[in-house]
C-alpha cells in the first residue's frame, strides 16, 4: 500500500449554517400560470430547485445534483404579481449528501404588507465531481436553536427515506423470488 492509501480521508472543515444560506426572488408573470389563473407548480418547484441547488453548491464548494425531493407543500396559491422569495439553506450533511430546507414566501409586489409563507419542501443534493461521482462535503454548523432543530429533523427524515428504500427494496426482491412481475 502507499502513504496515501494507508491515510485516513482528511477531515473538512466544516461550515456554518449561514455560510451557503440565500434567498431567490422572482416576480410571478402571466407566463407562469396554470389553467386555474394561479402559479403553476411546477414554476414554484423548479424555483424551489433552483434556490437549493444554488445552496448545496456553495456548501460544498462545487457541483451538486438533486438526489430527491421530500415533502413538497403548497399552502395557499400563488397569484400573478406576487414577489415570491425562496429561502433556502442546509439542514443536515452526511458524507456526499446535504438535505437543503426551503420555505417559499410571497407578497404583492406594489404592497407594503408582511410576505406570507406558501409552501415549504426539503431536497436532497449529492455533490460530485467532474466524473459525477460523489465527492465529500463539509459538515453543516447549526449557528442558533432553530438550525439545530432543523438538523436534528434532518437526521429523522433521513431514517425515514433510508427505511422506506430498503422496505421497497426487499419487498420487490420477495415480489421477484415468488416470480411475481412488476
Amino acid at each position: 500500500m502507499t502513504d496515501q492509501a494507508q491515510r485516513p480521508e482528511e477531515e473538512i472543515p466544516g461550515k456554518p449554517t449561514g455560510a451557503s444560506r440565500t434567498t431567490l426572488s422572482h416576480i410571478m408573470t402571466g407566463s407562469d400560470t396554470n389553467l386555474l389563473g394561479t402559479v403553476h407548480g411546477g414554476v414554484i418547484m423548479k424555483l424551489v430547485d433552483d434556490a437549493a441547488g444554488a445552496v448545496a453548491g456553495r456548501h460544498s464548494g462545487g457541483p451538486a445534483v438533486t438526489a430527491s425531493m421530500d415533502e413538497m407543500v403548497f399552502l395557499v396559491p400563488v397569484r400573478v404579481g406576487d414577489l415570491v422569495h425562496v429561502k433556502a439553506q442546509v439542514n443536515w450533511t452526511g458524507r456526499s449528501s446535504m438535505e437543503v430546507g426551503v420555505r417559499v414566501l410571497a407578497e404583492r409586489w406594489n404592497e407594503s404588507t408582511p410576505a406570507t409563507q406558501v409552501g415549504s419542501a426539503y431536497l436532497v443534493f449529492a455533490a460530485v465531481d467532474g466524473d459525477g461521482k460523489p465527492r465529500p462535503v463539509p459538515p453543516v454548523i447549526p449557528e442558533t436553536e432553530r438550525d439545530q432543530r432543523r438538523y436534528q429533523e434532518a437526521q429523522i427524515r433521513r431514517t425515514h427515506r433510508l427505511a422506506r428504500r430498503r422496505a421497497i427494496k426487499e419487498l420487490r426482491e420477495k415480489r421477484a423470488a415468488e416470480g411475481l412481475e412488476d
